[in-house]
């Protein structure tokens, strides 16, 4: 899958094929009934690859909503806020305001494994305005929902991905991206 750092920043997310990785109400329903390729459609490989888990506030309630359990209380879990209050603070996340040029090259220091960005498009945003962001996944479920939260929001900086592969897994088409 590559020539990059072990540590390095990756971006692993689902997107509509009209460009939305979630419904207006922040919602992920819409993912479930595709036919994929019967199993987890290659997570569980990439989750091996990942040491740090980054995401940004709105991503991070949207998962508390998936699962009792969360989902990535077996690595160290950073949640991105402009509103840094003592009562977020949970066991498995560390909340934090610190800038991502200072943040992230921390963290890919200390991680043992890549550094996934899980979302969403506001930080995306952010990672690509400073340069953060080395390789994407993509995976295009076929699916148009007409409306929702883009991946990459208008003002998104112009930038050009290099296609490194193209996975197949059921209906599902998997990108891999560098930048």
């Amino acid at each position: 899958m590559g020539d990059l750092k072990s540590n390095a920043v990756v971006l692993y997310i689902a997107m509509s094929l009209d460009g939305y990785i979630a419904l207006s109400d922040g919602s992920v329903d819409w993912l479930y009934d595709v036919k994929g390729d019967g199993g987890d459609n290659g997570y569980a490989d990439f989750y091996d690859t990942v040491g740090t888990v980054l995401m940004g506030r709105l991503t991070y309630e949207e998962v508390l909503k998936l699962s009792d359990d969360f989902p990535y209380a077996g690595k160290p879990c950073y949640v991105l806020t402009r509103a840094l209050t003592e009562q977020q603070q949970t066991p498995h996340v560390t909340f934090t305001d610190e800038a991502l040029t200072e943040l992230v090259p921390r963290l890919q220091e200390q991680s043992e494994g890549a550094v996934w960005l899980v979302g969403g498009g506001q930080l995306l945003q952010a990672f690509l305005q400073a340069g953060l962001l080395e390789k994407a996944i993509i995976a295009i479920i076929p699916k148009v929902l007409g409306q929702g939260i883009p991946l990459f929001p208008e003002g998104s900086l112009p930038s050009t991905f290099k296609l490194k592969e193209i996975e197949r897994r059921g209906d599902i088409a998997l990108l891999h991206y560098h930048l």
